[in-house]
């Protein structure tokens, strides 16, 4: 591991993240300085660098962080379906509520709604750059209120996924679309959680980070469609050559849609 990777790690371990969320946007541009080149290119930002930051909580990965406008691996492929994919559906400026809103992704959507900036709602427990602060579990706004709802890696850290799930259907419109990454470990078959253990140091070893609550597995899907969503696991990464995945380090995690009917 680099020395930027572990100091990295140890940053992101001990600092509370309200505070990182209010100094990365120049903090990590700077470390970019030493990362100038050509090899991997942003399809977020544009930015173009040698080598992508390392970055991670427990195992540090290489080539993951873009130092410009701080996209993860799952951000860049996300944003390349989202434009692509479900770029007529975008067009029509529908009602996004995006939770716990991504840098990288709230500076295009902000850009996106500008001229209609009632339409692209951002919302998180406790974070100063999110427009409401609530409990995913408990959401503070009408059913059948939003188009598309954005809620990415937030799930693991909730008591109850499936109560946020069923929240989250509750407030979508029939016909609405639904984004819900979360870390899969695919070499399980299920999901597997245990609230007895408490313990940041324990949570860190058993389920990978100290503030997750689960381990996701294979049944992922099963999940969102008990909470009553039409669910689809895309592996989206595998669309693109090798040379494509390594260009804009996509990473290989798969692209979790729901759908309201």
């Amino acid at each position: 591991m680099s020395i930027v990777g572990r100091t990295i790690r140890w940053v992101l371990n001990t600092i509370p993240r309200t505070a990182l969320q209010r100094v990365a946007g120049w903090a990590v541009p700077v470390l970019g300085i030493f990362y100038a080149g050509k090899g991997r290119e942003c399809p977020i930002c544009g930015g173009k660098k040698r080598k992508f930051l390392p970055y991670g909580y427990g195992p540090v990965r290489e080539d993951a962080l873009c130092p410009k406008c701080l996209s993860l691996e799952r951000h860049r492929l996300l944003w390349h379906y989202l434009t692509t994919v479900e770029a007529e559906r975008l067009k029509g400026l529908p009602t996004i509520l995006h939770i716990a809103p991504e840098v990288c992704l709230m500076r295009k959507f902000r850009q996106m709604y500008s001229n209609k900036p009632e339409g692209y709602i951002t919302a998180d427990l406790c974070s100063p750059l999110a427009d409401m602060h609530f409990d995913v579990q408990d959401i503070p706004m009408e059913d059948n209120s939003v188009d598309i709802i954005i809620c990415n890696h937030i799930l693991e850290h909730v008591e109850s996924d499936i109560r946020a799930l069923k929240e989250m259907h509750r407030i979508m419109r029939p016909g609405g679309l639904g984004v819900m990454l979360v870390p899969v470990d695919y070499s399980r078959e299920t999901t597997f959680e245990d609230d007895t253990i408490t313990d940041p140091r324990q949570r860190a070893e058993v389920f990978g980070q100290y503030d997750h609550r689960r381990v996701y597995g294979k049944d992922y899907p099963q999940r969102l469609s008990a909470a009553g969503f039409e669910a689809v696991e895309i592996d989206y990464a595998a669309q693109f050559t090798e040379q494509e995945r390594t260009k804009y380090s996509f990473g290989c995690d798969h692209i979790y849609i729901v759908r309201k009917g």
